[in-house]
């Protein structure tokens, strides 16, 4: 049933040319160069380290691997992260 769930979705998202991120509850990340990020969407801080930040999102978790990292501005569904990044992934659950 979860599986058609998300085939409607994604069906209607498009149909509709709503932003796949509203309809379907994915995360939105933006980065400037190497230097910042801004995740939309996400569930929760999971981990907070100076080389790494673990998200937790709707359907896995965000990794942020890189150096320096400071949060900038933490809000319930978005973060702000400055610093070094190396590497950005998903990791469905």
């Amino acid at each position: 049933m979860g599986q058609r769930k998300n085939r409607m979705k994604a069906w209607l998202t498009r149909a509709l040319e709503i932003p796949p991120d509203v309809m379907m509850d994915l995360p939105r990340i933006t980065m400037v160069g190497r230097l910042h990020i801004y995740i939309e969407n996400h569930r929760g801080l999971l981990l907070f380290s100076e080389n790494e930040v673990r998200l937790m999102l709707k359907q896995g978790q965000c990794i942020i691997s890189g150096k320096n990292f400071v949060i900038k501005a933490i809000l319930p569904e978005e973060i702000l992260l400055e610093g070094t990044i190396d590497v950005v992934r998903y990791v469905e659950s």
